[in-house]
Protein backbone atom coordinates (compact mmCIF):
# COMPACT_ATOMS: atom_id res chain seq x y z
CA UNK A 1 0.00 0.00 0.00
CA UNK A 2 1.32 3.41 -1.00
CA UNK A 3 0.71 5.72 1.95
CA UNK A 4 1.16 9.48 1.82
CA UNK A 5 1.46 11.42 5.05
CA UNK A 6 0.50 14.94 6.12
CA UNK A 7 1.44 16.20 9.58
CA UNK A 8 3.59 18.68 11.45
CA UNK A 9 4.30 18.30 15.22
CA UNK A 10 5.71 15.48 17.34
CA UNK A 11 2.27 13.86 17.65
CA UNK A 12 2.31 13.36 13.87
CA UNK A 13 5.98 12.38 13.72
CA UNK A 14 5.29 9.34 15.92
CA UNK A 15 2.61 8.15 13.51
CA UNK A 16 4.92 8.66 10.54
CA UNK A 17 7.62 6.67 12.34
CA UNK A 18 5.20 3.80 12.94
CA UNK A 19 4.14 3.75 9.29
CA UNK A 20 7.74 3.78 8.10
CA UNK A 21 8.74 1.07 10.59
CA UNK A 22 5.68 -0.90 9.45
CA UNK A 23 7.18 -1.21 5.98
CA UNK A 24 4.75 1.02 4.10
CA UNK A 25 5.88 2.74 0.94
CA UNK A 26 5.69 6.48 1.65
CA UNK A 27 6.12 8.36 -1.63
CA UNK A 28 5.36 11.80 -0.19
CA UNK A 29 5.30 13.63 3.14
CA UNK A 30 3.47 16.94 3.50
CA UNK A 31 4.27 19.28 6.39
CA UNK A 32 3.99 22.97 7.22
CA UNK A 33 6.72 25.38 6.06
CA UNK A 34 9.67 25.93 8.39
CA UNK A 35 8.89 28.54 11.06
CA UNK A 36 11.04 31.05 12.97
CA UNK A 37 11.86 29.78 16.43
CA UNK A 38 14.08 30.56 19.40
CA UNK A 39 15.76 33.79 20.40
CA UNK A 40 17.46 34.11 17.03
CA UNK A 41 14.19 33.37 15.21
CA UNK A 42 16.00 30.92 12.95
CA UNK A 43 13.83 28.94 10.53
CA UNK A 44 13.14 25.59 12.16
CA UNK A 45 11.75 22.47 10.46
CA UNK A 46 8.80 20.60 11.93
CA UNK A 47 9.21 17.32 13.80
CA UNK A 48 7.71 15.54 10.79
CA UNK A 49 10.17 17.14 8.38
CA UNK A 50 13.12 16.25 10.59
CA UNK A 51 12.10 12.59 10.70
CA UNK A 52 11.26 12.42 6.99
CA UNK A 53 14.56 14.04 6.00
CA UNK A 54 16.50 11.62 8.21
CA UNK A 55 14.81 8.70 6.46
CA UNK A 56 15.22 10.14 2.97
CA UNK A 57 11.46 10.53 2.41
CA UNK A 58 10.31 13.12 -0.16
CA UNK A 59 8.93 16.23 1.58
CA UNK A 60 6.72 19.03 0.29
CA UNK A 61 5.90 22.14 2.35
CA UNK A 62 3.16 24.09 0.58
CA UNK A 63 1.80 27.19 2.30
CA UNK A 64 -1.66 26.25 1.05
CA UNK A 65 -3.35 23.31 -0.66
CA UNK A 66 -5.92 25.46 -2.43
CA UNK A 67 -3.97 26.56 -5.52
CA UNK A 68 -4.25 24.58 -8.74
CA UNK A 69 -0.49 24.11 -9.24
CA UNK A 70 -0.03 22.50 -5.83
CA UNK A 71 -3.01 20.23 -6.38
CA UNK A 72 -1.65 19.19 -9.78
CA UNK A 73 1.73 18.30 -8.26
CA UNK A 74 0.01 16.19 -5.62
CA UNK A 75 -2.13 14.32 -8.13
CA UNK A 76 1.06 13.36 -9.98
CA UNK A 77 1.96 11.20 -6.96
CA UNK A 78 0.25 7.81 -6.95
CA UNK A 79 -1.33 7.13 -3.54
CA UNK A 80 -3.64 4.52 -2.08
CA UNK A 81 -4.34 6.56 1.06
CA UNK A 82 -3.22 9.80 2.71
CA UNK A 83 -2.79 9.66 6.49
CA UNK A 84 -3.29 13.04 8.18
CA UNK A 85 -2.27 13.88 11.75
CA UNK A 86 -2.19 17.42 13.19
CA UNK A 87 -1.22 18.82 9.80
CA UNK A 88 -2.53 22.35 10.25
CA UNK A 89 -3.87 23.00 6.74
CA UNK A 90 -7.39 22.50 5.44
CA UNK A 91 -7.65 19.78 2.79
CA UNK A 92 -9.91 21.00 -0.04
CA UNK A 93 -12.08 18.53 -1.91
CA UNK A 94 -9.61 17.94 -4.79
CA UNK A 95 -7.02 16.83 -2.23
CA UNK A 96 -9.52 14.66 -0.37
CA UNK A 97 -10.32 12.98 -3.70
CA UNK A 98 -6.67 12.48 -4.65
CA UNK A 99 -5.79 9.07 -3.06
CA UNK A 100 -7.67 5.99 -4.28
CA UNK A 101 -8.95 5.21 -0.78
CA UNK A 102 -9.27 8.77 0.39
CA UNK A 103 -7.74 10.51 3.40
CA UNK A 104 -7.66 9.10 6.93
CA UNK A 105 -7.20 11.30 9.99
CA UNK A 106 -5.71 10.50 13.41
CA UNK A 107 -7.63 12.65 15.89
CA UNK A 108 -6.80 12.93 19.59
CA UNK A 109 -10.30 12.66 21.05
CA UNK A 110 -13.35 10.44 21.14
CA UNK A 111 -15.28 12.02 18.30
CA UNK A 112 -17.65 13.78 18.10
CA UNK A 113 -16.43 15.22 21.40
CA UNK A 114 -13.69 17.80 20.91
CA UNK A 115 -13.60 18.31 17.20
CA UNK A 116 -11.05 20.94 16.27
CA UNK A 117 -7.58 22.21 17.05
CA UNK A 118 -6.92 21.58 20.77
CA UNK A 119 -8.72 18.39 21.85
CA UNK A 120 -6.14 17.33 24.45
CA UNK A 121 -6.06 20.62 26.32
CA UNK A 122 -9.83 21.07 26.19
CA UNK A 123 -10.48 17.59 27.56
CA UNK A 124 -8.27 18.26 30.58
CA UNK A 125 -9.68 21.74 31.07
CA UNK A 126 -13.23 20.36 31.07
CA UNK A 127 -12.37 17.67 33.63
CA UNK A 128 -13.05 14.74 31.29
CA UNK A 129 -12.22 11.34 32.75
CA UNK A 130 -11.55 9.79 29.34
CA UNK A 131 -9.98 10.76 26.04
CA UNK A 132 -8.79 8.60 23.17
CA UNK A 133 -7.82 8.28 19.54
CA UNK A 134 -10.30 8.23 16.68
CA UNK A 135 -9.24 7.12 13.20
CA UNK A 136 -11.64 8.84 10.83
CA UNK A 137 -12.31 8.83 7.10
CA UNK A 138 -12.00 12.49 6.21
CA UNK A 139 -14.69 14.53 4.50
CA UNK A 140 -15.08 18.25 3.84
CA UNK A 141 -16.29 19.03 7.38
CA UNK A 142 -14.27 19.80 10.50
CA UNK A 143 -13.56 16.33 11.95
CA UNK A 144 -17.01 15.15 10.84
CA UNK A 145 -16.17 12.03 8.83
CA UNK A 146 -17.18 8.45 9.68
CA UNK A 147 -15.21 6.56 12.32
CA UNK A 148 -12.99 3.67 11.23
CA UNK A 149 -11.50 2.73 14.60
CA UNK A 150 -11.28 4.11 18.10
CA UNK A 151 -9.40 3.44 21.34
CA UNK A 152 -10.18 4.97 24.72
CA UNK A 153 -7.48 6.36 27.02
CA UNK A 154 -8.11 7.37 30.63
CA UNK A 155 -7.17 10.84 31.84
CA UNK A 156 -5.42 10.28 35.14
CA UNK A 157 -5.52 12.64 38.11
CA UNK A 158 -2.72 15.14 37.70
CA UNK A 159 -2.30 14.55 33.97
CA UNK A 160 -0.89 17.51 32.07
CA UNK A 161 -1.58 18.07 28.39
CA UNK A 162 2.00 17.00 27.73
CA UNK A 163 1.64 13.69 29.54
CA UNK A 164 -1.69 12.89 27.88
CA UNK A 165 -0.30 13.96 24.49
CA UNK A 166 2.49 11.42 24.76
CA UNK A 167 0.17 8.54 25.60
CA UNK A 168 -2.27 9.49 22.84
CA UNK A 169 0.53 9.88 20.30
CA UNK A 170 1.70 6.34 21.01
CA UNK A 171 -1.85 4.98 20.75
CA UNK A 172 -2.46 6.90 17.51
CA UNK A 173 0.72 5.55 15.96
CA UNK A 174 -0.23 1.99 16.80
CA UNK A 175 -3.88 2.34 15.85
CA UNK A 176 -3.25 3.85 12.42
CA UNK A 177 -1.02 0.89 11.50
CA UNK A 178 -3.70 -1.53 12.70
CA UNK A 179 -6.33 0.31 10.67
CA UNK A 180 -4.26 0.29 7.50
CA UNK A 181 -3.55 -3.42 7.94
CA UNK A 182 -7.31 -3.97 8.07
CA UNK A 183 -7.75 -1.86 4.93
CA UNK A 184 -5.19 -4.01 3.14
CA UNK A 185 -7.23 -7.10 3.98
CA UNK A 186 -10.43 -5.55 2.62
CA UNK A 187 -12.99 -2.89 3.40
CA UNK A 188 -12.95 -1.40 6.92
CA UNK A 189 -16.46 -0.86 8.33
CA UNK A 190 -17.16 2.77 9.10
CA UNK A 191 -19.61 4.26 11.58
CA UNK A 192 -21.18 7.70 11.19
CA UNK A 193 -20.48 10.01 14.09
CA UNK A 194 -23.36 10.44 16.54
CA UNK A 195 -25.46 13.57 16.17
CA UNK A 196 -25.36 14.07 19.94
CA UNK A 197 -22.38 14.97 22.12
CA UNK A 198 -20.66 17.28 19.64
CA UNK A 199 -18.20 19.74 21.19
CA UNK A 200 -15.49 21.91 19.66
CA UNK A 201 -11.91 22.26 20.88
CA UNK A 202 -11.01 25.82 19.95
CA UNK A 203 -7.36 26.75 19.57
CA UNK A 204 -5.71 27.96 22.79
CA UNK A 205 -5.43 31.75 22.64
CA UNK A 206 -2.88 33.89 24.46
CA UNK A 207 -5.61 35.65 26.41
CA UNK A 208 -6.55 32.36 28.10
CA UNK A 209 -3.22 32.02 29.89
CA UNK A 210 -3.83 34.23 32.96
CA UNK A 211 -5.54 32.43 35.83
CA UNK A 212 -8.73 33.84 37.30
CA UNK A 213 -8.34 33.51 41.06
CA UNK A 214 -12.10 33.87 41.52
CA UNK A 215 -12.59 30.48 39.85
CA UNK A 216 -12.64 27.36 42.06
CA UNK A 217 -9.25 25.81 42.77
CA UNK A 218 -10.18 22.64 40.86
CA UNK A 219 -10.90 24.70 37.72
CA UNK A 220 -7.59 26.57 38.00
CA UNK A 221 -5.76 23.28 38.51
CA UNK A 222 -7.30 21.94 35.31
CA UNK A 223 -6.30 25.10 33.46
CA UNK A 224 -2.71 24.84 34.65
CA UNK A 225 -2.52 21.21 33.55
CA UNK A 226 -4.30 21.88 30.25
CA UNK A 227 -1.74 24.56 29.34
CA UNK A 228 1.29 22.52 30.46
CA UNK A 229 3.93 22.42 29.14
CA UNK A 230 2.92 25.10 26.62
CA UNK A 231 1.87 27.84 26.42
CA UNK A 232 1.63 27.79 30.24
CA UNK A 233 -0.80 29.35 32.69
CA UNK A 234 0.32 32.70 34.09
CA UNK A 235 -0.11 34.97 37.09
CA UNK A 236 1.65 38.11 38.32
CA UNK A 237 3.34 38.97 41.60
CA UNK A 238 4.19 42.63 42.27
CA UNK A 239 4.37 43.30 38.57
CA UNK A 240 6.56 40.26 37.82
CA UNK A 241 4.86 37.91 35.34
CA UNK A 242 5.34 34.24 36.12
CA UNK A 243 4.30 30.88 34.81
CA UNK A 244 2.54 28.42 37.07
CA UNK A 245 4.27 25.18 36.17
CA UNK A 246 2.45 22.96 38.64
CA UNK A 247 -0.26 23.26 41.28
CA UNK A 248 -2.97 21.20 42.95
CA UNK A 249 -6.13 21.88 44.94
CA UNK A 250 -5.48 21.90 48.68
CA UNK A 251 -7.80 20.14 51.11
CA UNK A 252 -8.21 23.12 53.45
CA UNK A 253 -10.57 26.03 52.81
CA UNK A 254 -9.78 29.70 52.35
CA UNK A 255 -12.45 30.96 54.75
CA UNK A 256 -12.86 34.73 54.31
CA UNK A 257 -9.68 35.46 52.33
CA UNK A 258 -10.30 37.33 49.06
CA UNK A 259 -9.45 35.43 45.87
CA UNK A 260 -5.76 35.67 45.00
CA UNK A 261 -4.64 36.08 48.62
CA UNK A 262 -1.74 34.02 49.95
CA UNK A 263 -3.09 32.02 52.88
CA UNK A 264 -0.05 29.91 53.77
CA UNK A 265 3.59 29.45 52.76
CA UNK A 266 5.36 26.20 53.63
CA UNK A 267 7.81 23.67 52.26
CA UNK A 268 5.11 21.99 50.15
CA UNK A 269 4.16 25.18 48.34
CA UNK A 270 2.16 28.39 48.49
CA UNK A 271 -1.57 28.18 49.23
CA UNK A 272 -3.67 30.80 47.44
CA UNK A 273 -7.35 31.58 48.07
CA UNK A 274 -9.63 30.89 45.11
CA UNK A 275 -13.34 31.10 44.40
CA UNK A 276 -15.82 29.27 46.58
CA UNK A 277 -13.48 29.43 49.60
CA UNK A 278 -11.17 26.87 47.96
CA UNK A 279 -7.37 26.80 48.05
CA UNK A 280 -4.86 26.16 45.28
CA UNK A 281 -1.38 25.04 46.29
CA UNK A 282 1.26 26.39 43.92
CA UNK A 283 4.20 23.98 43.82
CA UNK A 284 6.43 25.13 40.94
CA UNK A 285 6.78 28.58 39.37
CA UNK A 286 8.93 30.30 36.76
CA UNK A 287 9.37 34.08 36.78
CA UNK A 288 9.58 35.73 33.36
CA UNK A 289 13.16 35.42 32.12
CA UNK A 290 14.12 33.25 35.08
CA UNK A 291 14.52 29.59 35.91
CA UNK A 292 11.88 27.20 37.17
CA UNK A 293 11.83 26.86 40.95
CA UNK A 294 9.73 25.49 43.75
CA UNK A 295 7.00 27.81 44.95
CA UNK A 296 8.62 27.73 48.39
CA UNK A 297 11.90 29.03 46.93
CA UNK A 298 10.03 31.72 45.00
CA UNK A 299 8.28 32.80 48.20
CA UNK A 300 11.53 32.91 50.19
CA UNK A 301 13.28 35.05 47.61
CA UNK A 302 10.49 37.58 47.23
CA UNK A 303 9.11 37.99 50.74
CA UNK A 304 5.85 36.36 49.74
CA UNK A 305 3.97 35.98 53.04
CA UNK A 306 0.42 35.14 54.16
CA UNK A 307 -1.94 38.05 53.63
CA UNK A 308 -0.19 39.24 50.46
CA UNK A 309 -2.16 39.13 47.26
CA UNK A 310 -1.33 38.26 43.67
CA UNK A 311 -1.97 41.12 41.28
CA UNK A 312 -3.61 40.96 37.86
CA UNK A 313 -2.13 38.11 35.84
CA UNK A 314 0.08 38.84 32.87
CA UNK A 315 -0.85 37.40 29.46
Amino acid sequence: MRVGFAGTPEFAARALTALHDGGYTIPLVLTRPDRPSGRGMALTPSAVKRYAAAQGLPVLQPATLRDADTQASLRAVDLDVLVVAAYGLILPQPVLDWPRRGCVNIHASLLPRWRGAAPIARAIEAGDATSGITIMQMDAGLDTGPILSVERVSIDAGDTAGALHDRLADVGARLIVQTLRSMERGAVPSTPQPANGITYAAKIERGERPVDWSAPAVAIDRKVRALSPAPGATASWRGVPLRILSALPAEATARDAPAGTVVAVHASGVDVACGGATLLRLTELQPAGGRAMTAAAFAAGRALVPGARFDAAAG
